[in-house]
């Protein structure tokens, strides 16, 4: 499902070496595959050509402006969650009216910026917040479109870090909530409640959580139309997982094959927010070996990037598959099992333990997989590091779509008070 494999005994991205694009551009370096990218966008419109849905790629998973714009470009809209991503999202070219906004906290600025750029709709996750957009829309003398974000309550069975449909978390308001909101609607007079959203988790393998999830929805857009009360669109969000590993994820048309007679059946245009779908297995973090540590209990390769470079497996114990990007017979079989680790002053810093990786030695590089999603976009300057070098393949062609930042970078926006420079 990508494009990112071994000719002969080199790994390429599309028609690229991709060791000639470390030895030019330096490491840490994300690479990303415009095929693949599309590719996974394309499947899931596919999918969902019965009910033609709009597909508002979450940007969160990697707000790289060149990959939203080919996104844009092929008729996405875009899902953001802060007035950062809604710059971004307007810069790429994306129409105010495929956009759509969700967050447990959008303070004032964001909402009136999202208000006077007549985004497609909020998606409103508290009774706070919806009284606080009516109010900012009110002062502004405009309407605001607005989904009802639903908690459904249903457990996506996924790392408990990337839960967000369940009760006990942060996300949306609950269906006896929702229903007195609906009741009481016309007092939210500069507000037009248009639609219900949902969105149960991340990296979610299989359509169960989501099949139990919409039938709720279904039955509660039922008990609504008999208060006589219409919606436009329901969203049913994101979280469709991929293979990082050995998981088995349902590939787009089987998950259509399970949630389009319920989607259906409500009679509402249908929005989806994919991120990891989309972009994950279309990046990898290329990285170079630096040095080989043997201790009495462990060898470790200690590689050039770090968990300020990919977060993932610091923070959820997340399993990357690692490649050489240069993999000669004569090595296939010569497998050890190593720690893969970083130069950064914590023991979090790692992107393997205990893998059997072919022997590598100094100066190697290695490929690590499935980075594409929440990989830069995580990505922070812990350590004084400089953030990664992006790069765009298609086909034949490289573009660098995000220089390396330089070290004056990391201070540009940082100020010393006169008094201690003795001024």
């Amino acid at each position: 499902m990508h494009e990112f494999k071994y000719k002969g005994s080199y790994l390429y991205c599309e028609d690229i070496r991709v060791r000639d694009l470390a030895n030019r551009f330096g490491t840490p370096l994300y690479i990303y595959s415009y095929h693949t990218l599309i590719g996974h966008f394309v499947k899931l419109k596919i999918a969902f050509l019965e009910v033609e849905p709009l597909i508002c790629y979450s940007v969160k998973a990697n707000s790289n402006l060149a990959v939203l714009r080919a996104l844009v470009d092929k008729g996405a809209g875009l899902d953001i969650v802060s007035g950062g991503e809604l710059f971004r999202a307007i810069k790429a070219g994306c129409p105010a009216d495929k956009i759509v906004y969700a967050s447990v906290g959008k303070t004032d600025r964001e909402i009136e910026e999202a208000v006077r750029r007549r985004i497609l709709f909020f998606n409103v996750e508290s009774l706070p917040e919806l009284e606080n957009i009516n109010r900012i829309a009110a002062r502004l003398n405009k309407i605001a479109n607005v989904a009802i974000r639903i908690n459904p309550d249903v457990e996506p069975k996924t790392h408990k870090f990337i839960t967000t449909g369940k009760i006990t978390n942060k996300f949306g308001i609950d269906f006896k909530g929702a229903y007195k909101i609906f009741l009481f609607r016309n007092k939210f007079t500069n507000l037009n409640i248009c639609g219900l959203h949902i969105h149960i988790g991340s990296q979610i393998t299989e359509s169960t959580p989501y099949v139990a999830a919409i039938t709720k929805m279904v039955n509660f857009i039922a008990k609504l139309k008999r208060r006589g009360i219409d919606l436009e669109y329901l969203n049913i969000g994101g979280g469709l997982g991929i293979i990082y590993d050995k998981e088995i994820p349902q590939t787009a048309q089987k998950f259509a094959s399970k949630v389009l007679p319920l989607l259906k059946k409500t009679g509402l245009k249908i929005i989806l927010e994919p991120g990891r779908f989309i972009v994950g297995n279309a990046g990898i973090l290329v990285t170079k070996v630096l040095y080989i540590k043997s201790t009495p209990k462990k060898k470790f390769v200690i590689v050039d990037a770090g968990m300020n470079d990919l977060l993932r497996p610091a923070l959820y114990g997340a399993y990357h598959n690692i490649l050489p990007l240069h993999a000669p017979r004569s090595t296939l079989h010569a497998k050890e099992k190593v720690d893969i680790v970083g130069p950064i002053c914590e023991s979090a810093d790692f992107f393997a333990k205990d893998r059997r990786l072919s022997c590598v030695k100094e100066g190697d590089y290695l490929a690590i997989m499935g980075a594409g999603a929440y990989g830069f976009s995580m990505s922070s300057n812990y350590n004084s590091r400089r953030r990664a070098e992006e790069a765009l393949v298609i086909k034949d062609k490289v573009f660098v779509v995000r220089k390396r930042e330089t070290h004056a970078d990391l201070t540009c926006n940082e100020i010393i008070p006169p008094f201690l420079l003795g001024l």
